[in-house]
């Protein structure tokens, strides 16, 4: 199985990403993936590598995601099982239709868009992640106008094939979450 160092996918990552949104949340998905790798037992370094690159080819391809990325796995002789979860996170995604299967695909699915609720709840409320209480995450999860980009049918599908409950996966993301510096917001003032 050939993978690469996380320096090695650091440099990748910045290679294909340049916003700096795109590149926080792949630290935080690769964060949170790699948390339940340590709480389940998997491959932790595989784990997190599949949630740092799953929208690598996103500010190059936004139309095509995940397409161009998965051609690029396989080219760079990636394991399956990484490219398995890459397709399957994009299920009702420009017309992608592969439903997740395994554990890591339902692991990046639940993880991909709730990273989303806790960057917008941040930017609100810019306190560690170790301090936010998971009754206020979920209160903005059942809030549709917040964050409205976020699909929590997506969330809510892949939290019942993980086998996790949305409050334990909340509390759980904080747990993940807690070295993780918080995001370099935007200056407010431009």
């Amino acid at each position: 199985m050939i993978l690469p160092s996380k320096a090695e996918a650091k440099i990748l990552l910045e290679t294909y990403v340049t916003d700096n949104y795109q590149r926080y949340h792949a630290l935080m998905v690769a964060t949170a993936v790699a948390g339940y790798a340590r709480d389940r037992g998997q491959n932790e370094l595989l784990w997190w590598l599949t949630g740092y690159l799953h929208d690598i080819d996103y500010d190059l391809y936004p139309t095509k995601h995940p397409g161009p990325s998965l051609q690029w796995f396989t080219d760079w002789g990636y394991p399956p099982e990484l490219i398995q979860a890459v397709l399957a996170h994009a299920v009702g995604f420009n017309d992608f239709t592969k439903e997740p299967e395994s554990s890591l695909d339902y692991a990046l699915l639940a993880n991909d868009e709730i990273c989303g609720i806790f960057y917008a709840y941040y930017r609100l409320n810019p306190i560690p992640f170790i301090e936010m209480k998971p009754s206020s995450i979920k209160k903005r999860f059942n809030e549709l106008r917040f964050a409205p980009g976020i699909n929590r049918e997506h969330i809510l599908q892949a939290c019942l094939g993980f086998k996790v409950t949305l409050d334990e996966h909340i509390a759980n993301l904080i747990r993940f979450f807690a070295e993780l510096p918080g995001p370099v917001l935007p200056d407010k003032a431009n």
